[in-house]
């Protein structure tokens, strides 16, 4: 008998850890099928707005597949340097510095804003260099850079740009030459970092990856001090930017290299 019981056991328990297996190999599966879904669903949701962001009022200035609403700056078409690539705006660097290509040059968003708030994921080849204008106006013999505060986009760890300025404010979402984005919390080349631009009556706030990294106000005294202490020293248009309507135009920069843009996404504030 007491043999008997034992292989009764025996049997019993080979028969729990097959059915054990089983569950597993089952769970396992079903996690990977969710897995799946959910990666499906991130895909699906590039250059998308979701329900919440469409009845907070936000909408996109890019549709992941061509560029309607964009044009170079000072110009009717988008230059040749640009495309779209896996859901992204391109610039396709020349390798010859800022707009070096004959068919590069800096694109806007067809339209002024001027109390918003603006998002968009960046990433930028190794040692690239770009950046994201705001407040932009056009002048027929002047750069967008010359009238708009712009977001800087960079790779600091192979960057020329990192180690020059002031206290690391050429470093990405920094105020270009102006104010250090802190925390620098930038991700490394290749990979997508998340930026945002609120601009409201005056009160500017860039975003990086999450956390505000840097605040400060336009056409105020400390904005004109400021500028005057910078490489931008008598840059009137700089210094009203916006101009008289307080509004202008979103721009990406053509810095001669690598760097995607997607999701960018805009909400007016009044």
């Amino acid at each position: 008998m007491k043999t008997r019981n034992i292989f009764l056991g025996l049997i019993a328990g080979a028969f729990m850890l097959t059915s054990c297996g089983m569950g597993g190999q089952k769970k396992s599966e079903e996690k990977s099928e969710s897995e799946t879904t959910k990666t499906a669903t991130v895909e699906e949701a590039l250059n998308a707005l979701t329900e919440e962001e469409k009845a907070e009022g936000w909408r996109l200035l890019f549709n992941g597949e061509n560029f309607e609403g964009w044009r170079g700056y000072n110009k009717e078409a988008v230059p040749g340097a640009w495309s779209i690539e896996d859901n992204a705006i391109k610039i396709n660097g020349s390798g010859e510095g800022e707009a070096g290509a004959e068919d590069g040059g800096d694109i806007i968003y067809d339209e002024k804003f001027r109390n918003f708030e603006l998002k968009f994921d960046w990433k930028v080849s190794k040692g690239g260099n770009s950046g994201v204008f705001y407040l932009a106006r056009e002048f027929d013999d002047l750069p967008i850079y010359r009238s708009a505060p712009e977001y800087q986009i960079l790779d600091n760890e192979n960057h020329l740009d990192a180690q020059l300025g002031k206290e690391g404010n050429r470093q990405s979402a920094s105020l270009y030459d102006l104010i250090p984005a802190k925390p620098q919390n930038s991700k490394p080349w290749g990979e997508w970092n998340t930026g945002s631009i609120i601009v409201y009556k005056g009160t500017v706030v860039h975003k990086q990856n999450g956390e505000v990294v840097l605040e400060y106000h336009l056409w105020t005294p400390e904005w004109e001090e400021m500028i005057a202490n910078s490489k931008f020293k008598g840059w009137t248009e700089m210094i009203n930017a916006g101009g008289e309507e307080r509004m202008g135009y979103i721009g990406l920069q053509d810095h001669g290299d690598d760097v995607w843009f997607r999701n960018i996404k805009l909400k007016v504030m009044e």
